[in-house]
């Protein structure tokens, strides 16, 4: 069956390419080569496919060079868009860091006032307390002699009337001029107290107007400090919020850890006091100390803001390559989780920290190629891969901000750039929440 089948096949091919025979003559021989249809066959499907692979390739290469120009014209477009955008970045930065500052000077500035005022309440106090005092003893003295005069009225009266009969009369007639004497002296005594009690009450009055008057309007200042004070710390505390909260960092529970890591109390942040006899706080103390509240809650962001990785990793010029989330690998191309960003940039670009925290790894690990590993508080880490000098030790603290490292391609990598991830309890995170996160922040 074969042998029919290839004879047939044979018969069709020789039609188009019969048997041909290719001489070889030397000095002493004549030798020829026979090229059978089959042969000749596999010898033109050789001949086309190569012309077509010569086709195709330089159509490939022609196109990979027109595609390679206008990929390098989109990434100077894209340069210069995220060139402008850092320019605007820092503007805003420069614009929240004098608004801070600003408020910062503001508040200083209400607590001298409200130490001032604090004093100013004290005296007032005390001297209030000193008026009522002689008030008291004023209208204890008043209403004595009041009762003398009474008394001295009656007596009179009596005497009066015990004057009956002519005997009397000239008794009274002789007593009479020097008892009229004794009591015009002692009614005058009586009135010239009376008028003087009267005018020390109504200079007393005035004064209990006057320090009424000072006491509203001491009132209605420090309700505008207070007002100014509360919209300064609102404002302030707020976007701190925010920050943490599109972060998924629960804002409670890290107040609440940063607490018990800085747990020391007194300072100026010690709740004021405006009475020390055992009364019921009053309306400006409950909003001085919850003022004080919010201050100590803005003071433990900024802690905890130090601790957890809201700065970027570099400062320079760079084109972002590749974000968080699944991806071809251009190397196997195959799918895979990318588990952080990448930045690409010039050899040797400076890596910085995005937060305060530990080294716990700088050296070569597989993949990653030279890595710096940094262990932060509430269960944060930070990666930075692919770098080509390391400036840290393993167990040293860093700051935020720190050069650690330089960018470069080392591990499984295809050009120079930082491999940049933010993991959770050791699972990976996308970064780029907490760089929008900080973005109307720092």
């Amino acid at each position: 069956m074969r042998t029919k089948l290839a004879i047939r096949l044979n018969r069709v091919l020789e039609k188009r390419f019969p048997e041909r025979r290719v001489f070889l003559k030397s000095d002493t021989d004549t030798r020829f080569i026979r090229l059978r249809p089959a042969t000749q066959l596999i010898a033109v499907s050789a001949a086309i496919l190569l012309t077509s692979w010569a086709i195709m390739a330089s159509a490939i290469v022609l196109m990979d060079s027109i595609g390679s120009g206008n990929f390098r014209d989109q990434a100077k477009r894209d340069k210069a868009v995220y060139q402008e955008r850092l320019k605007i970045l820092s503007t805003e930065r420069d614009s929240r860091a004098e608004e801070a500052l600003a408020a910062q000077n503001r508040f200083n500035a209400a607590l001298e006032q409200i130490s001032v005022m604090q004093s100013d309440l004290l005296e007032s106090e005390t001297l209030r307390h000193e008026l009522e005092t002689g008030i008291e003893v004023i209208q204890t003295t008043l209403r004595t002699v009041m009762k003398e005069r009474d008394g001295a009225r009656e007596a009179l009266a009596a005497l009066r009337a015990e004057t009956d009969g002519e005997s009397q009369m000239l008794l009274a007639a002789e007593a009479a001029p020097r008892q009229i004497e004794f009591m015009s002296r002692a009614l005058g005594r009586t009135a010239a107290q009376r008028d003087q009690i009267q005018a020390d009450a109504q200079v007393a009055l005035d004064e209990r107007d006057r320090l009424q008057d000072e006491l509203i309007a001491m009132r209605d200042r420090n309700d505008q400090i207070f007002r100014q004070l509360e919209e300064a710390v609102a404002i302030s505390v707020e976007p701190l919020n925010k920050m943490f909260k599109s972060a998924g960092l629960p804002p409670e529970k890290i107040i609440e850890q940063v607490r018990r890591g800085y747990n020391g109390q007194g300072g100026p942040l010690t709740p004021i006091s405006f009475s020390t006899r055992g009364e019921e706080p009053s309306g400006d103390e409950i909003r001085a100390n919850r003022i004080l509240d919010q201050m100590d809650r803005l003071n433990l962001y900024r802690i905890a803001a130090q601790q957890a990785p809201f700065a970027k990793p570099v400062h320079s010029a760079v084109r972002m390559t590749s974000n968080y989330g699944y991806r071809r690998d251009p190397i196997t191309g195959g799918s895979r989780l990318h588990a952080g960003m990448d930045f690409a940039g010039p050899y040797g670009t400076d890596i910085f920290a995005t937060a305060d925290g530990v080294v716990t790894h700088a050296g070569w690990q597989s993949g990653y190629g030279k890595l710096v590993v940094i262990k932060h508080a509430f269960g944060l880490e930070t990666r930075y891969a692919h770098t080509s000098r390391i400036h840290v030790k393993k167990g040293q603290r860093v700051s935020r901000g720190q050069h650690i490292a330089d960018m470069g391609s080392t591990g499984r990598s295809t050009g120079t750039h930082l491999h940049y991830e933010v993991r959770v309890n050791g699972q990976p995170k996308n970064p780029l929440t907490y760089l929008k996160a900080a973005n109307n922040v720092f």
